[in-house]
């Protein structure tokens, strides 16, 4: 392998020491053709949430260009970019978490994993988790966690029934009281949801996930960062794979870990929102190493874009962009920084689900001019120029941008 972050013997284009990927969690920027197969036409997440606050400001996300992929509030087009531009398709179908970051490092899923939302979960598999695990279930159907919590909490608390619970995303979510349920009793009952979900393909939901909470009373509740998520390994080898295999350092932050199921991810960090993501992102530029950080901002997601707050939303990607500015000032010419999202989540759109959106591209390295990217085919754009910059074995979909952006 050449010695990265230098000029390639063989041509002119560089190659990188370090790749910091940040997926901003449903930060999408306008409906993709097909959005109408899902309910989504004329959604746009990143235009619709700036226009609810008046002085909505994100400097840093301008001065990279943010403004020339949609249309921002206080957030003109940028005749010169620091960052190169551009906006990705979902080739996948759905929109969930899992299939956004598996075609971001170059999986490509033709069959959308099952979903309850109408139904909630067969009485077989409430059935045989309770014969299992030894606890009755209540809920059985789709909501937001944090309403189901407040809905059936006290009742939680009075009859130790666990709340179980679905969205339109492809998982299966269980909440407790951690006063009530140890952790390491509701991560028990969780693992035992996702073999059983395993033992049948109609059931074969993308997550499993542990919603822990604590508080006396219905106005009190609140979850906790002791989430836990036990996802689908991923159906072949990922880029992630490929760097590992290399003996390049894959540092997950956020629920990356989870959502890989741990496959090539050589240390990881749990955080507990987005400010704790993005300090790990900067404790971890303040390092040396060679290879990839790939960090996931859930907050947007979680805390605004399902609770359709827009106002919360625009706050959230407000003070992203302060936390950017402070990475940015880590980076150096050996580093490339990616900015992109795994589908949108309009917090203006009805209901509380995800979003058919494209998602932003910023590519940014402190030695390169910025460039107009265009629309990218894939989100597995991003996966095939990591493993170009590093040389690796190459994702089966996916074209690198690696030279187009020098």
């Amino acid at each position: 392998m050449p010695i990265l972050g230098q000029e390639n013997k063989e041509g002119s284009m560089k190659r990188f020491k370090r790749i910091f990927v940040i997926v901003a969690d449903s930060l999408g920027v306008g409906a993709m053709e097909d959005a109408g197969n899902y309910g989504d036409e004329g959604t746009n997440t990143l235009s619709h949430l700036s226009y609810s606050k008046i002085d909505f400001s994100i400097p840093t996300l301008e001065k990279l260009g943010i403004g020339n992929i949609t249309k921002i509030h206080n957030t003109p087009p940028n005749p010169n970019p620091l960052a190169s531009f551009g906006k990705m398709r979902e080739k996948s179908v759905g929109k969930d978490t899992l299939t956004g970051h598996w075609e971001l490092m170059g999986l490509h899923l033709t069959k959308a994993f099952p979903s309850f939302t109408d139904t909630g979960f067969p009485e077989a598999l409430i059935k045989k988790l309770e014969e299992e695990t030894g606890h009755r279930f209540i809920g059985n159907y789709a909501e937001s966690g944090t309403k189901i919590i407040s809905d059936l909490g006290e009742r939680h608390l009075e009859t130790k029934e666990l709340i179980i619970y679905t969205s339109a995303d492809s998982v299966l979510q269980i909440a407790a009281n951690e006063e009530i349920v140890p952790l390491d009793e509701l991560y028990r009952v969780c693992e035992i949801a996702r073999r059983l979900t395993l033992e049948n393909p109609d059931w074969m939901v993308g997550r499993i996930i542990a919603r822990p909470f604590v508080g006396k009373k219905k106005e009190d509740f609140v979850r906790t960062a002791n989430r836990h998520d036990y996802a689908l390994k991923p159906f072949e080898p990922t880029v992630l794979n490929f760097l590992k295999d290399a003996g390049l350092e894959v540092l997950a932050v956020g629920k990356i870990n989870d959502i890989f199921d741990g496959e090539g991810i050589t240390e990881s960090y749990k955080t507990k929102s987005n400010r704790h993501g993005m300090e790990a992102a900067m404790r971890i530029a303040a390092r040396d190493f060679s290879g990839l950080c790939f960090a996931n901002l859930v907050d947007f997601d979680a805390l605004y874009g399902h609770r359709r707050n827009p106002v919360g939303y625009a706050e959230c990607v407000e003070e992203f962009d302060r936390d950017l500015d402070k990475l940015l000032e880590l980076l150096t010419t050996e580093d490339l920084l990616i900015i992109c999202a795994d589908h949108g989540n309009d917090p203006t759109h009805t209901g509380t689900d995800h979003t058919r959106e494209y998602v932003p591209l910023l590519v940014y390295n402190s030695g390169l001019e910025g460039l107009d990217l265009g629309v990218r085919k894939t989100f597995a754009d991003v996966g095939a120029t990591v493993a170009d910059n590093f040389r690796t074995r190459k994702p089966k979909i996916g074209t690198s941008f690696l030279k187009e952006i020098q």
